[in-house]
């Protein structure tokens, strides 16, 4: 499925990327136009779209014409597609199956990759017919050639986004730096040892509305840490770690919703938290208070309803598209990644085993670091305390009885 660009090998690409690439062209786009649904406003698709450049056109309501080709192509898709898969639901009841539900076997990933093994093999090398360029009659013309030759006209540049392109279109948080500390986000705080550095005892250099204070970056999929730009040389990102976390191992990545229930639940049931890592019990009860959907009865299937298993099956899979949108290594040398979201619910559910023993075993630790193990007595000392003849009264009292050895 490599597709040939115009006017540059496929070596020099390959050399570029890394790898051989399939039929996805690079480039930024100029323009986007989208309708008014709520995952179009939201501030991080915006701010993900002013970091490459690229304008945002609003559709006008009720106006389909206004992006015909996204409407179109939803149609193309659904008909050359969606119509042949399994599980195929349409748009009137009439269309479907006896059982669609039970025929459906994708999963978002397998999905995914299916549309665009769609895109790339058969739309993209799809003869166009009646709406072939005015400019070419007679010739057979293909998405792809269309791309061609528009890169002859124009030129090629190729666009990579840099590593660090995934920190940027995070969202910003304006903070103070607290001595030992460190910074709050959204209830928790995070700290990282670069902050116990003189030149951020001090407030910032930022001055208009949110003067004195540093940008934090964050993502809402995965709470377990944030991400600060170094001042000094503006290329270097620090991770830094939620103070609940404990010191060795990991727990599974939590979005911002359950980190919000989180906090909910401290504060309605008035819960005195001394310390960060306090938390981490309450957030490790929250996670494993659901038995992952696979391993569920059929009954408590059908009563947990559709709402929950969305639910919990959102929450993996944002913790995955997050560590997959990081980058691969860290910016400073020999300091630890994140960890990866396991991809099955029964890795899942082990992982929240694991971390609920670890901190358990923690907190015992530390109860029973200031209690000294003393030593069992030897056994001529036992003896020694009490002698071997003497019965206690049976009254209880603290008179003692002899026993004669004479037998009177």
């Amino acid at each position: 499925m490599e597709w040939p660009y115009a006017g540059v090998p496929a070596d020099v690409i390959a050399e570029f990327t890394g790898h051989r690439v399939a039929a996805l062209p690079f480039f930024a786009p100029e323009t986007v136009t989208t309708d008014h649904g709520g995952p179009y406003k939201n501030h991080d698709l915006v701010e993900a779209e002013r970091e490459i450049g690229c304008r945002i056109l609003p559709a006008r309501v009720l106006r389909q014409t206004d992006k015909y080709a996204v409407e179109r192509q939803f149609l193309t898709i659904q008909t050359m597609l969606f119509e042949n898969l399994l599980g195929f639901t349409g748009g009137d009841v009439a269309d479907r199956g006896a059982d669609p539900e039970r025929d459906a076997s994708l999963t978002l990933a397998q999905a995914e990759h299916v549309i665009a093994t769609w895109i790339v093999r058969i739309w993209q090398n799809r003869k166009l017919g009646e709406y072939a360029p005015s400019w070419a009659p007679g010739e057979d013309h293909s998405p792809n050639t269309l791309f061609a030759a528009s890169m002859e006209q124009g030129g090629f540049d190729l666009d990579f986004p840099e590593p660090s392109f995934y920190y940027k279109v995070l969202r910003k948080h304006h903070v103070k730096i607290h001595p030992r500390r460190g910074v709050k986000i959204l209830g928790l705080w995070y700290h990282h040892p670069v902050f116990d550095e003189p030149r951020f005892q001090q407030p910032s250099a930022r001055g208009g509305k949110h003067a004195g204070k540093w940008v934090v970056r964050s993502d809402r999929r995965d709470r377990r840490q944030v991400f600060f730009q170094d001042p000094t040389d503006h290329e270097t990102w620090h991770i830094l770690r939620w103070r609940g976390l404990p010191p060795e191992g990991e727990i599974p990545a939590f979005s911002d919703k359950t980190a919000d229930a989180l906090l909910t639940r401290v504060r309605a049931n008035k819960i005195r938290i001394h310390s960060e890592s306090e938390l981490l019990e309450h957030l490790l009860g929250i996670l494993g208070s659901v038995t992952p959907v696979d391993q569920w009865p059929s009954q408590a299937k059908r009563k947990a309803g559709k709402k929950q298993r969305v639910a919990q099956a959102r929450e993996i899979t944002r913790a995955q598209a997050a560590a997959a949108d990081r980058p691969a290594a860290p910016a400073i040398a020999g300091e630890l990644a994140p960890a990866e979201m396991p991809a099955a619910w029964a890795e899942h559910a082990r992982t929240i085993d694991h971390a609920v023993d670890a901190d358990r075993r923690r907190r015992r630790e530390e109860a029973l670091a200031d209690v000294k193990p003393v030593a069992p007595a030897a056994l001529h000392e036992a003896l020694n305390r009490r002698p071997m003849f003497r019965l206690p009264p049976p009254d209880g009292s603290k008179a003692a009885t002899t026993v004669q050895e004479d037998g009177a």
